[in-house]
């Protein structure tokens, strides 16, 4: 069983905040543990919890603090703790120091949910080398910062870097029936019916499709409900 990452969201728009708590919970590994408005919310959160998140959403125009003072105290007393920015501070100078503090990610408001959702996805992935390895070579290390390679990948290489548990017959099977399903898209749940497994697996694969570029995916907003991801076939 994998680890459940838990989160807390930094808002001070509760309309926003609910939206991210939405757009968390529902992506496979991920859980809200709580939601503040202000500086000293986070902080006294954070200091009268035991369970400390492993990661904070973090806006940058919080009403009783000023500039970055936040983030660079939470950088301080709790460095253990990931961030990613989610704002609608676009100054370069903004961006800057928080790439220097060491943020994971810094989305600009309003935020596109597929590119959350990728973020999430890649910090997922992120955490699990952490905690399960000792050591990295340089070649991992350069996928896992984005550097590119400086020779191509051989055919082994890419299936070791393919995520865990991906088989090709039950890739090809999901394939398909995206395929099948053209401007409609399909959703996790009923490609996982179709083929005859969880909803988790066949969204462990249709993500796979998402990241080798076969794939598109967009959140759809029904009248009521949670916002549903609907999967494409990758157009040229």
């Amino acid at each position: 069983m994998h680890e459940m990452i838990q989160v807390l969201v930094v808002e001070d728009d509760f309309r926003i905040a609910e939206i991210n708590r939405q757009v968390v919970n529902q992506i496979d590994g991920f859980t809200v543990l709580h939601a503040v408005k202000t500086g000293e919310e986070a902080l006294a959160y954070l200091r009268n919890n035991k369970t400390l998140p492993h990661l904070i959403l973090l806006d940058v125009y919080i009403p009783d603090t000023e500039g970055l003072n936040l983030f660079w105290q939470l950088r301080k007393e709790y460095k253990e703790i990931d961030v990613i920015m989610v704002t609608a501070a676009k100054e370069v100078v903004t961006i800057a120091d928080t790439l220097r503090g060491g943020i994971f990610d810094y989305l600009v408001k309003p935020i596109d949910f597929v590119r959350f959702e990728q973020t999430l996805n890649k910090y997922r992935k992120q955490r699990a080398i952490f905690t399960s390895r000792e050591e990295l070579e340089q070649e991992e290390i350069d996928r896992l910062i984005g550097f590119p390679t400086l020779t191509p990948l051989t055919e082994e290489a890419s299936v070791e870097m393919n995520p865990k548990g991906i088989d090709n017959f039950t890739l090809e099977k999901i394939k398909n029936i995206m395929q099948l399903s053209g401007e409609s898209g399909i959703t996790a749940l009923d490609a996982g019916n179709r083929v005859g497994v969880s909803r988790s697996t066949a969204r462990r694969y249709l993500e796979y499709l998402v990241s080798i570029r076969e794939a598109e995916a967009q959140l759809k907003y029904g009248e009521v409900g949670r916002p549903e991801r609907r999967y494409y076939p990758r157009t040229k």
